[in-house]
């Protein structure tokens, strides 16, 4: 599918600013979820391998609702480190287009001052504790993007992560989410609690092989 077939899904300046960046045509994984209704407002759960797309995914519905449905866009990441990569990206594809903050902090501010602001990075840490201020942008919330999703298993990260988005789904109903991972072990449990479309896709931009190195050489597996 080529970019220029969602130019009437789409507004015309993301589209601009995707060419710019070389990508002009869709990866299998980012065809899919159009197909499964990503800017139709579908939730969607996004199981793909590294390094296959799955960020534009979340920078088309992100970009759509902020600039078409004038509503919040918050990405959520595990990690600070994760949390600045993210938001240095968006801000020097997207800034001369709308807000970008990151927010990583403080975990006892209410951070009031994003509502300013149009599309939030921060972590599942500092947006649980956004939540528990009943700060009132939160309302204003119209894509929410979960980054490494899969970490819903993870012993000390999971249960902040799945309240976040317990709570958020209470206080935005409406909000469309978006799960990305490349390895998720239930994949089909987990769309079905998020209510989502489960978008699946093997392919990788460079071929994987497994093998075996010992004693300075390696023997792959077919």
């Amino acid at each position: 599918m080529q970019l220029t077939e969602l130019k009437n899904k789409l507004p015309q300046k993301i589209i601009e600013i995707l060419t710019n960046e070389n990508i002009t045509e869709l990866r299998p994984a980012q065809e899919k979820a159009i197909k499964a209704g990503l800017l139709e407002g579908k939730n969607l759960l996004v199981c793909t391998p590294t390094a296959s797309g799955k960020t534009i995914i979340a920078e088309l519905t992100a970009t759509k609702t902020i600039l078409e449905n004038k509503k919040k866009a918050v990405y959520i990441v595990p990690l600070i480190a994760l949390a600045n990569e993210k938001a240095k990206e968006f801000k020097r594809k997207y800034e001369t287009l709308f807000k970008i903050a990151l927010s990583t902090g403080d975990l006892d501010n209410d951070e009031t001052k994003l509502s300013y602001y149009d599309l939030i990075v921060c972590t599942a840490e500092k947006l649980d504790s956004i939540t528990r201020h009943k700060t009132p942008w939160l309302t204003s919330i119209g894509t929410i993007i979960i980054d490494e999703i899969h970490l819903l298993n993870d012993v000390s990260r999971g249960p902040t992560l799945e309240i976040l988005i317990t709570l958020l789904r209470q206080i935005v109903p409406n909000a469309q989410i978006i799960g990305l991972s490349a390895t998720i072990g239930n994949p089909q449990e987990l769309a079905e609690w998020l209510n989502a479309e489960l978008v699946v896709d093997n392919w990788r931009p460079v071929p994987l092989h497994k093998g075996v190195y010992y004693n300075g050489t390696i023997t792959f597996v077919d």
